[in-house]
């Protein structure tokens, strides 16, 4: 919030849609460009108050709340500009955004990534109250992506989410020749770090539940096409899920056949194969929606390519 980089106090009133939300993440919203460690200091130390009392950083703002924002003062340094990248746009209106992200580019900034998605489109959009992240979709992967305009909408699409109300469905190219037409894979999955520090998840028994519902498409003998039906959405959960059963999916470069990977980027295919086509919900207005982008050329073309036909 562009007041509370001024020399003053910034006292602020908490409206009845940004009630509910904690007061960190209230702050960072409000406060961009200001480093999260600064923004915890400032909590701990009670320079932020709330109705003229300390909080911690867990308390969750009520609608009326009086909040009392210090000055912020930061380093005169050039504005960062953000390297700009073309997202079509599926569907938009008062509550939400859906993007046709494309593979390579990263949902937010973090892990090495210094922008993402969301990054560009708030700086796209000065004017914007709100813009947030409905769910994610890994760096290589393309597809249908949410964003909530309105925090009435986030709440409510994660509330359908959280109780399975909502519908995703994936396009993935996977090594080999796959037998049946539908297949119900239940593994459980338990996240870990790799010596260097990278994330990595993987079967094993005490992870948490998760299910995937794979439908053939087009099977060829080197590589079939297949639609994958997110029951439970943990991470990297259609990768790990058809490494395990022995299905990599192409282009992987965490969970994928290595060696095959290396040999298709000779020959121009470079990215993971993995496209989120269609995402079924309710709208936060009522009524049902479903927003689509279509199966990339490129899908097709190494599905030909690897198989020798013309799919």
């Amino acid at each position: 919030m562009s007041e509370a980089c001024k020399d003053s106090v910034t006292r602020q009133a908490v409206a009845e849609d940004e009630a509910g939300q904690r007061i960190d993440n209230y702050l960072f919203s409000r406060l961009k460009g200001v480093p999260k460690s600064h923004v915890y200091r400032i909590l701990r130390s009670g320079e932020v108050r709330v109705n003229s009392k300390r909080v911690d950083a867990t308390y969750r703002l009520k609608s009326g709340d009086l909040l009392r924002i210090p000055p912020i003062r930061m380093e005169e340094k050039k504005q960062r500009v953000l390297p700009k990248f073309e997202i079509p746009i599926l569907f938009e209106d008062d509550f939400l955004i859906a993007l046709d992200k494309p593979e390579g580019i990263a949902v937010h900034g973090g892990s090495g990534v210094s922008f993402g998605v969301i990054e560009q489109l708030r700086a796209s959009r000065p004017e914007a109250k709100f813009i947030e992240l409905v769910h994610r979709l890994d760096r290589d992967t393309s597809g249908v992506l949410l964003l909530a305009k309105k925090r009435s909408a986030l709440l409510e699409l994660h509330r359908q989410i959280r109780e399975g109300k909502t519908g995703k469905y994936y396009f993935a190219v996977v090594s080999g020749k796959w037998q049946n037409r539908k297949q119900d894979v239940k593994l459980p999955l338990r996240k870990y770090l790799t010596e260097s520090g990278e994330r990595r998840v993987a079967v094993q028994e005490e992870g948490l539940p998760s299910r995937t519902v794979f439908s053939l498409v087009e099977q060829g003998d080197k590589a079939s096409l297949l639609e994958a039906n997110l029951k439970t959405g943990r991470t990297h959960q259609i990768r790990v899920h058809l490494a395990h059963i022995g299905f990599p999916i192409l282009g992987d470069d965490k969970y994928g056949d290595f060696a095959l990977n290396r040999e298709l980027a000779r020959t121009g295919f470079k990215r993971m194969y993995l496209h989120a086509w269609k995402l079924c919900f309710t709208h936060p207005g009522g009524e049902a929606m479903t927003v689509e982008s279509p199966l990339p050329a490129g899908f097709r073309k190494l599905m030909n390519e690897l198989n020798g036909k013309e799919f």
